[in-house]
Protein backbone atom coordinates (compact mmCIF):
# COMPACT_ATOMS: atom_id res chain seq x y z
CA UNK A 1 0.00 0.00 0.00
CA UNK A 2 1.27 3.50 -0.78
CA UNK A 3 1.27 6.55 1.44
CA UNK A 4 -2.12 7.25 3.04
CA UNK A 5 -3.67 10.65 2.25
CA UNK A 6 -4.93 13.00 4.95
CA UNK A 7 -8.52 12.09 4.07
CA UNK A 8 -7.55 8.43 4.22
CA UNK A 9 -6.08 8.92 7.70
CA UNK A 10 -9.31 10.56 8.91
CA UNK A 11 -11.35 7.68 7.43
CA UNK A 12 -9.01 5.23 9.18
CA UNK A 13 -9.55 7.05 12.49
CA UNK A 14 -13.34 6.95 12.00
CA UNK A 15 -13.25 3.22 11.19
CA UNK A 16 -11.05 2.51 14.24
CA UNK A 17 -13.34 4.44 16.61
CA UNK A 18 -16.58 2.98 15.26
CA UNK A 19 -15.32 -0.63 15.32
CA UNK A 20 -13.93 -0.28 18.84
CA UNK A 21 -16.91 1.57 20.34
CA UNK A 22 -19.51 -0.70 18.69
CA UNK A 23 -17.77 -4.08 18.92
CA UNK A 24 -14.77 -3.75 21.23
CA UNK A 25 -12.39 -4.76 18.44
CA UNK A 26 -9.18 -2.92 17.56
CA UNK A 27 -8.70 -2.79 13.78
CA UNK A 28 -5.27 -3.48 12.35
CA UNK A 29 -3.50 -0.50 10.90
CA UNK A 30 -2.86 -0.95 7.19
CA UNK A 31 0.68 -1.78 6.21
CA UNK A 32 2.23 1.40 4.95
CA UNK A 33 5.75 2.56 4.16
CA UNK A 34 5.05 5.74 6.12
CA UNK A 35 7.66 7.04 8.47
CA UNK A 36 7.07 7.33 12.18
CA UNK A 37 5.22 10.52 13.12
CA UNK A 38 3.63 12.05 16.18
CA UNK A 39 -0.14 12.30 15.85
CA UNK A 40 -3.09 13.53 17.90
CA UNK A 41 -6.75 12.70 17.43
CA UNK A 42 -9.20 15.35 18.60
CA UNK A 43 -12.90 14.59 18.87
CA UNK A 44 -15.47 17.39 19.00
CA UNK A 45 -19.22 17.38 18.99
CA UNK A 46 -20.96 18.80 15.92
CA UNK A 47 -21.29 22.01 18.00
CA UNK A 48 -17.50 22.24 18.44
CA UNK A 49 -17.32 21.08 22.07
CA UNK A 50 -14.22 19.02 22.92
CA UNK A 51 -15.08 15.34 23.50
CA UNK A 52 -11.60 13.78 23.62
CA UNK A 53 -8.02 14.38 22.58
CA UNK A 54 -5.12 11.97 22.93
CA UNK A 55 -2.04 11.27 20.90
CA UNK A 56 1.66 10.75 20.62
CA UNK A 57 3.84 13.88 20.57
CA UNK A 58 6.96 12.06 19.41
CA UNK A 59 7.47 9.89 16.31
CA UNK A 60 7.35 6.52 18.08
CA UNK A 61 4.94 4.67 15.75
CA UNK A 62 4.29 4.41 12.03
CA UNK A 63 1.66 7.03 11.20
CA UNK A 64 -1.25 4.66 10.39
CA UNK A 65 -0.66 2.68 13.60
CA UNK A 66 -0.48 5.91 15.62
CA UNK A 67 -3.75 7.11 14.08
CA UNK A 68 -5.57 3.90 15.05
CA UNK A 69 -4.24 3.99 18.62
CA UNK A 70 -4.79 7.72 19.14
CA UNK A 71 -8.31 7.55 17.69
CA UNK A 72 -9.39 4.70 19.98
CA UNK A 73 -7.74 6.32 23.00
CA UNK A 74 -9.36 9.70 22.34
CA UNK A 75 -12.76 8.01 22.20
CA UNK A 76 -12.31 5.79 25.25
CA UNK A 77 -9.40 6.84 27.48
CA UNK A 78 -9.30 10.63 27.79
CA UNK A 79 -9.62 11.01 31.59
CA UNK A 80 -11.59 14.25 31.20
CA UNK A 81 -14.54 12.47 29.56
CA UNK A 82 -16.55 9.27 29.84
CA UNK A 83 -15.92 6.81 27.00
CA UNK A 84 -17.80 7.53 23.79
CA UNK A 85 -21.03 5.54 23.46
CA UNK A 86 -22.30 4.01 20.19
CA UNK A 87 -25.12 6.56 20.16
CA UNK A 88 -22.63 9.43 20.05
CA UNK A 89 -20.72 8.20 16.99
CA UNK A 90 -22.79 10.17 14.48
CA UNK A 91 -22.43 13.36 16.47
CA UNK A 92 -18.66 13.66 16.64
CA UNK A 93 -16.19 15.25 14.23
CA UNK A 94 -12.67 13.85 13.96
CA UNK A 95 -9.59 16.02 13.58
CA UNK A 96 -6.09 14.60 13.20
CA UNK A 97 -2.94 16.63 13.74
CA UNK A 98 0.23 15.07 12.32
CA UNK A 99 3.21 16.55 14.17
CA UNK A 100 6.75 17.42 13.30
CA UNK A 101 9.33 16.24 15.85
CA UNK A 102 9.31 18.63 18.84
CA UNK A 103 12.41 20.82 19.12
CA UNK A 104 13.58 22.31 22.40
CA UNK A 105 13.87 26.09 22.49
CA UNK A 106 17.42 26.54 23.72
CA UNK A 107 17.58 30.28 24.23
CA UNK A 108 17.43 32.60 27.23
CA UNK A 109 14.07 32.24 29.01
CA UNK A 110 13.20 35.88 28.26
CA UNK A 111 13.50 35.15 24.52
CA UNK A 112 11.15 32.15 24.48
CA UNK A 113 7.93 34.08 23.69
CA UNK A 114 9.65 35.69 20.69
CA UNK A 115 10.37 32.23 19.23
CA UNK A 116 6.69 31.13 19.26
CA UNK A 117 4.57 31.70 16.17
CA UNK A 118 0.89 31.69 17.15
CA UNK A 119 -1.18 29.56 14.78
CA UNK A 120 1.91 27.72 13.57
CA UNK A 121 3.60 26.28 16.68
CA UNK A 122 2.29 23.87 19.24
CA UNK A 123 3.99 23.75 22.64
CA UNK A 124 5.25 21.22 25.13
CA UNK A 125 6.31 22.40 28.58
CA UNK A 126 8.02 19.82 30.78
CA UNK A 127 10.13 19.38 33.83
CA UNK A 128 11.46 16.23 35.46
CA UNK A 129 8.04 15.03 36.68
CA UNK A 130 5.30 16.39 34.41
CA UNK A 131 4.56 17.77 30.98
CA UNK A 132 1.76 19.47 29.12
CA UNK A 133 1.07 19.83 25.41
CA UNK A 134 -1.17 22.16 23.44
CA UNK A 135 -1.65 21.75 19.70
CA UNK A 136 -1.04 24.74 17.39
CA UNK A 137 -4.76 25.32 16.77
CA UNK A 138 -5.48 25.80 20.50
CA UNK A 139 -3.90 29.27 20.43
CA UNK A 140 -6.34 30.47 17.77
CA UNK A 141 -9.56 28.50 18.38
CA UNK A 142 -11.14 30.82 20.96
CA UNK A 143 -9.56 34.12 20.03
CA UNK A 144 -5.89 34.63 19.45
CA UNK A 145 -3.59 34.04 22.44
CA UNK A 146 -0.33 35.91 22.81
CA UNK A 147 2.82 33.75 22.95
CA UNK A 148 3.02 34.36 26.72
CA UNK A 149 -0.62 33.36 27.23
CA UNK A 150 0.00 30.22 25.17
CA UNK A 151 3.03 29.36 27.33
CA UNK A 152 0.98 29.94 30.50
CA UNK A 153 -1.88 27.76 29.22
CA UNK A 154 0.59 24.98 28.41
CA UNK A 155 2.07 25.24 31.92
CA UNK A 156 -1.46 24.97 33.35
CA UNK A 157 -2.07 21.87 31.20
CA UNK A 158 1.08 20.37 32.76
CA UNK A 159 -0.22 21.14 36.25
CA UNK A 160 2.41 23.82 36.75
CA UNK A 161 2.07 27.47 37.79
CA UNK A 162 1.53 29.79 34.78
CA UNK A 163 5.02 31.29 34.86
CA UNK A 164 6.82 27.95 35.33
CA UNK A 165 8.24 28.19 31.79
CA UNK A 166 10.63 30.83 33.16
CA UNK A 167 12.03 28.48 35.83
CA UNK A 168 15.31 26.59 35.76
CA UNK A 169 14.78 22.95 34.81
CA UNK A 170 11.61 23.62 32.81
CA UNK A 171 11.99 22.93 29.10
CA UNK A 172 9.86 24.34 26.28
CA UNK A 173 9.51 22.60 22.93
CA UNK A 174 7.80 23.73 19.74
CA UNK A 175 6.40 21.68 16.89
CA UNK A 176 4.13 22.24 13.93
CA UNK A 177 1.19 20.17 12.82
CA UNK A 178 -0.65 19.35 9.62
CA UNK A 179 -4.38 19.19 10.33
CA UNK A 180 -6.89 16.88 8.63
CA UNK A 181 -10.55 16.81 9.61
CA UNK A 182 -13.97 15.59 8.61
Amino acid sequence: MGKISGNGLVKLAREAIEEYVRNGHRIAAPASPSEKKGVFCTLKTRHGVLRGCIGFPYPVKPLAEGVVEAAIASATQDPRFKPLSPGELGGIRIELTVLTTPKELSCPKSEIPKKIEIGRHGLIVENSYTSGLLLPQVATENGRMTPTEFLEATCWKAGLPPHAWKEQGVRVYTFTGEIFSE
